[in-house]
């Protein structure tokens, strides 16, 4: 099988792409630029995956593995679908999850197509997750589940991805037992990488500092001061744009007014039109209802009544629930078993059976 490996200059897709070597398959290697300046990464600390010099990494990667190596430039694409989504969903006050968006429309459709083009089989990527068929399959097509290292496991942000994308995704690492048995495959190929640190920052914000970047690009009128409120309506503070602000957050709200049980207080909600920031406490940030739209199946829609999993953070705990209901425009509703907090519009909703991921949602409500 011809094999496309997106090196994104870490050691988990380096891994990948050796395994994919290992499995007879015939891999070329991609390095992909994402961002029109990259910035460069601080001195032993992680960016990203845009910086120059994860770019020397893949490509001292695969001259290790000896397969051939490319850079492709996706950075309008990413610029579009991911940079500007992001600021656009901050804009309406909503909380978005750019790693998503990146897999949903550059690395398993921008990427996946031009590979497709190109004569090859499968794209592989350092995700950690399974592709599980055949006979082990429970609903009879290529399905995507957790990973074995359940600790990083990274099929929330794949949830996304319809059967048509996952018949052509390739994931070496959802077989790993640990975190630390890919470094140390990787120390053991020569692959210099090996001990390099995990991304963990938005790889478009060279500094880290979200806020600050939001600030200098949102419409003039998503930073436009207005009241921050608690859930009685008292005016308790002001701020200097809704949309700096997510629900869930306790720090940087700035109040004036002391709650009167001198509990920490939480944003409920927000609304950037009316430029007024909900605050309140703990127990008023429990949901035990949340509906999203646009469903992305992974296989069988689920039914109405049926228990699953869901999930609404990255590295979330999986919430026991129940499908309330489905419609036709890609609703869905779920009621959990016991309420969440801190669940924001914009996040993903995925929804599990087991390991198996169901499929996915954007949060609404």
């Amino acid at each position: 099988m011809r094999v496309l490996a997106a090196l994104s200059g870490g050691v988990d897709s380096a891994v990948a792409a050796a395994r994919a070597v290992d499995a007879g398959h015939e891999v070329v290697a991609v390095h992909l630029a994402l961002a029109s300046a990259s910035p460069s990464a601080t001195p032993g600390r992680a960016r990203g995956c845009c910086t120059i010099e994860d770019s020397r990494d893949a490509r001292r990667a695969a001259d290790v593995l000896g397969i051939p190596f490319y850079v492709w430039d996706l950075s309008e694409r990413f610029g579009r679908d991911v940079v500007d989504d992001f600021v656009a969903e901050y804009a309406a006050g909503r909380t978005p999850n750019p790693c998503v968006r990146c897999n949903q429309k550059v690395k398993f459709a921008a990427l996946a197509d031009r590979a497709l083009a190109l004569g090859f089989d499968a794209v592989a990527t350092g995700h950690y997750a399974r592709i599980v068929e055949g006979a082990e399959a429970v609903t009879g097509t290529r399905e995507l589940h957790r990973s074995h290292d359940l600790a990083k496991d990274q099929s929330y942000v794949l949830a996304v991805l319809p059967p048509h994308r996952l018949a052509t995704a390739l994931f070496p690492l959802g077989t790993a037992a640990t975190k630390d048995e890919v470094r140390a495959e990787a120390a053991a190929r020569g692959l210099a990488l090996a001990d390099k640190p995990d991304s963990t920052d938005i790889c478009f914000v060279p500094d880290g500092d979200t806020r600050a970047w939001l600030g200098a690009r949102l419409p003039e009128g998503a930073r436009e001061p207005g009241d921050v409120v608690d859930s009685s309506g008292r005016r308790v503070g002001t701020h200097d744009g809704a949309a700096g602000y997510t629900v869930g957050q306790r720090r940087g709200l700035r109040l004036g007014v002391p709650a009167a049980d001198g509990k920490p207080r939480y944003v409920l909600s927000v609304s950037v039109a009316e430029r007024r920031v909900v605050v309140g406490s703990a127990e008023e940030l429990a949901v035990d209802v949340l509906s999203g739209d646009g469903a992305v199946w992974c296989g069988p829609a689920p039914q109405s009544g049926q228990r699953l999993g869901a999930q609404v953070r990255a590295h979330g705990a999986e919430l026991p629930c129940t499908v309330e209901d489905l419609d036709d425009d890609g609703g869905v509703r779920v009621r959990l078993d016991e309420p969440a907090r801190g669940v924001a519009p914009g996040q993903l909703l995925a929804l599990y059976d087991g390991t198996r991921v169901v499929g996915s949602a954007t949060l609404a409500a």
